[in-house]
This record gives structure tokens, C-alpha cells and sequence, in this order.
């Protein structure tokens, strides 16, 4: 299995990196996918939304087939969103990939892709009217939705969340029990002040994903 991450100048480090880690301890410890790669629209650093800069592996045009593509999101996504090289790159990994997975405001660019119409998705909670507004999304507030091959996360940590989900489909409920536990991704349930409230109620509390 090939799985590529796409990189954007603005790209949320832990939308990326989040996944990145426990696809790698797939890979690494549990027969998980035999390549990982970096893709970006050309050569060159990737300045991220909180300073981290990396560097793509390759660039679209010399990008093999991929299995998998994971789109995370970021205050870059708002400029990328126009950008015809990334979209028209996404548009191909959905008609080809065995999955395609995003990642916060991730889900705008699968949208300008053509391929949430009429799924369902989710987002950044900040970003979920945003997502309404497009008005042919089924807009969910939860950690993760699955439909068919495409997946969406809610922001940046529920891309773990949802990459875990990922490898249970995939490689089965005790390769995502592995992982996680060499991970040691547990989300402790304590909440910190009253951040988390909306309107009085935590969000997310027994909500369960959204898969169909």
C-alpha cells in the first residue's frame, strides 16, 4: 500500500502529523502500508500553520499511484481551495485511490473535488457552518464520518481518531488495538475550564461516528 499526504504552505501540523505517526507504526510494526509520502504541488519547503517547515517527497507530477490520499486541513486550505493544480490532483486520487481521507477544513478541498456532494462530512467545529453553507453537504457533528472510500475527521486531533478507524477497516479491530496501544493514544476524559461547551453541552458526548 502506498499512502500519501498531501502539504500545503498553511497546513495544521497535527491534522498531518497526528496520522502520520500511527500510519507509521502501522507500517513499521504491523505490516501496514509499505510506502508513505509527502506530496506537494511542486519542489521545495512547506511553511506549516504553526512554523513547522517539511519538505515534500515528491510533487504532483512525479507522484506514483497512491492507495490512499490524506487531505489535512489548516488556514492554508482557504487559499488552496483555488488552486486548480490541488484540486484537479484530489479529483484523480478519489477516482483512483482506495481511499481518500481529510482532515479538519480538509473536507472544503474534497468538496471543491467534487466528492462530498450529498455525503455526509464533518469538520473543524468553528468551520462546521461554513460547511452548511455549501449546501449540498450531509453535515455531521462528530469525531469522524466514513462513507464508501471517503472519509472526513473533525479537526486537527480527530484525524488520529479517524486514522485509527481507518486501520481497523482495513487491517482489522486488534491491528488498530496494536497500534493504538504502541501509540498510546488513549484521549484522557478530563476537560479543561469550560472551552469545550457549546451552548451548555460538550460536544461530541456519546455521539457516535457517522459510517454508512
Amino acid at each position: 500500500m502506498r499512502f500519501g499526504f498531501l502539504i500545503f504552505d498553511g497546513v495544521e501540523e497535527l491534522d498531518l502529523l497526528g496520522p502520520w505517526e500511527l500510519v507509521g507504526v502501522w507500517a513499521e510494526y504491523f505490516d501496514g502500508p509499505d510506502e508513505r509520502l509527502l506530496v506537494a504541488t511542486q519542489p521545495g519547503p512547506v511553511r506549516c500553520a504553526k512554523g513547522l517547515t517539511l519538505t515534500a517527497d515528491v510533487c504532483f507530477a512525479e507522484c506514483p499511484a497512491l492507495d490512499v490520499l490524506l487531505v489535512p486541513g489548516g488556514r492554508g486550505t482557504r487559499r488552496v481551495v483555488d488552486e486548480a493544480a490541488t484540486i484537479a490532483f484530489i479529483s484523480e486520487c478519489a477516482s483512483q485511490c482506495q481511499a481518500l481521507l481529510s482532515v479538519c477544513t480538509g473536507a472544503f478541498l474534497l468538496h471543491r473535488a467534487g466528492v462530498l456532494t450529498g455525503q455526509p462530512a464533518t469538520t473543524h467545529w468553528a468551520s462546521l457552518d461554513r460547511l452548511r453553507a455549501l449546501g449540498d453537504v450531509a453535515v455531521h457533528e462528530t469525531r469522524f464520518t466514513h462513507t464508501g472510500h471517503i472519509w472526513t475527521s473533525a479537526g486537527v486531533s480527530a484525524g488520529m481518531d479517524m486514522t485509527l478507524a481507518f486501520i481497523a477497516d482495513t487491517a482489522g479491530e486488534r491491528t488498530a488495538g496494536e497500534v493504538q496501544r504502541w501509540a498510546e493514544y488513549y484521549p484522557h476524559d478530563r476537560r479543561y475550564g469550560d472551552a469545550h461547551l457549546a451552548d451548555g453541552v460538550p460536544r461530541y458526548v456519546n455521539e457516535p461516528p457517522v459510517s454508512r
